[in-house]
């Protein structure tokens, strides 16, 4: 398998997130083979946190020639917040008692010398698919986990990818006793039983996806 390599990788492995490396290779490789599909096109990721998986979809995205759009709001999902399991409190603002990645996010691309490939997109995200206009190589969704943001991430941007681009999903559990089931429940099985993706490859919980009509 074709692996991001040198000063990258060893960024991306030091940023806080939970994406295995694995996983990240297998990203990597993902996005090298949508933007071979649909050149030109840019790529989207949906929920960056502090920017560990973007490091190596920024990287892929460069070896393309495009761009990549990381989309977030920067607050932290439900299962990031205080009293909550996957709580970090050193990503808390201390001027106003609340999560914000985003600082920690533009220190990682500056680290990884991406910001002339990565453009951040602060925002809500079916939102800003509401206004998108241009098709998509590849949309990599890791947002919130519960059902309705998954479900509404899905339907906000799975009609913007390409003929032949990719649908990369992360935290896909098939099995309740690994992990909460939403991603797996309201965004890879719709896509597969909606008859638009077919399968790639399956990487740790990472699901690859193509669109195939």
């Amino acid at each position: 398998m074709t692996k991001l390599s040198g000063e990258r990788r060893t960024i991306a492995i030091e940023t806080t997130g939970f994406m295995p490396e694995v996983e990240g290779d297998a990203l990597f490789v993902a996005a090298l083979g949508a933007g071979k599909a649909c050149p030109g096109l840019p790529m989207v990721e949906i929920g960056s946190y502090c920017g560990r998986s973007t490091v190596w979809l920024g990287a892929a995205a460069e070896t393309c020639g495009t761009l990549l759009f990381a989309v977030d709001h920067h607050g932290g999902s439900e299962e990031n917040q205080i009293g909550w399991e996957w709580h970090d409190p050193t990503l808390v603002d201390a001027s106003t008692g609340r999560l914000n990645t985003l600082p920690h996010f533009e220190k990682t691309m500056s680290r990884a010398r991406l910001t002339d490939t990565v453009r951040t997109v602060v925002g809500d995200s079916p939102t800003i698919a509401s206004t998108w206009t241009q098709q998509i190589a590849m949309c990599f969704i890791d947002g919130g986990h519960a059902r309705d943001v998954a479900a509404n991430d899905y339907a906000a941007w799975n009609g913007h990818i390409a003929l032949g681009g990719i649908l990369a999903i992360h935290d896909v559990f098939t099995d309740p006793a690994l992990g909460g089931q939403a991603p797996y429940e309201e965004i890879y099985l719709a896509a597969i039983n909606g008859g638009k993706f077919a399968d790639v490859s399956a990487t740790g919980s990472l699901r690859v996806l193509t669109r195939v009509k």
